[in-house]
């Protein structure tokens, strides 16, 4: 019998791997080898970094999943031969040259986006009322606060990080587009899961929908 392909999974900005703690134990039950990186969130260098040492680690074959901000590391970390398949979760899916930012700015600003808050540093962080109303409405208030209080900054750098090749133009890819989302518009997700001539699953749900739709998730990164 052939040996369950390794699952990578990448989350996005203000996130950490504990975003996928429902997805994890799902994929698990389905015999595949699972690791949830955790990104510095630092730059969008740093991040790639970060997947292709969990690469490098795994045996491979390889599902690349990414959430978000996840989405354009994975676009560029799935270059590696051992990647067989990227899996977007909502997520920002750029094709050279572009970045998650820039990808957000074609289109007409999400309310998520008016809820952005910088430091001097440069890191970005949400408010209370955006994690309640615009990227987790669905889940449970306690689940709500968890997000809030234990967000990753996240630099303006990293989501204006560039890709220098996409992955998804030579590996088959998935897409879920959370048709509820206030972070990422779902009609730019449709725009890029089509660009990307994905296999589209779409699920009402928030940005979070490995959160509040951990089932369809994990059958979609599963394959």
């Amino acid at each position: 019998m052939a040996k369950s392909p390794d699952v990578i999974l990448v989350h996005g900005a203000w996130a950490d791997g504990s975003s996928w703690a429902k997805v994890i134990p799902l994929l698990a039950a389905r015999g595949h080898s699972v690791t949830a990186v955790q990104l510095p969130l630092t730059s969008l260098g740093d991040d790639v970094a970060t997947v292709k040492r969990a690469i490098a680690l795994a045996s491979g074959p390889i599902i690349l999943a990414g959430h978000s901000y996840g989405g354009a590391v994975i676009s560029e970390a799935g270059n590696d031969p051992k990647v067989e398949a990227l899996v977007y979760i909502a997520a920002f899916a750029p094709d050279a040259g572009e970045s998650a930012g820039s990808l957000g700015a074609s289109v007409e600003p999400a309310p998520l986006g008016a809820e952005v808050r910088p430091d001097a540093q440069g890191y970005l962080k949400l408010t209370q009322s955006g994690v309640r109303d615009s990227f987790a409405q669905d889940l449970t208030d306690t689940e709500k606060l968890v997000l809030y209080s234990a967000q990753s900054p996240t630099t303006g750098a990293a989501l204006g990080g560039t890709v220098s090749v996409a992955a998804w133009r030579a590996k088959a890819s998935r897409y879920l587009v959370a048709t509820n989302d206030r972070a990422i518009p779902p009609a730019l997700q449709r725009t890029m899961a089509k660009r990307l001539n994905a296999a589209v699953v779409e699920v009402a749900s928030s940005h979070v929908a490995m959160l509040s739709h951990p089932k369809e998730v994990a059958s979609l990164i599963a394959g």
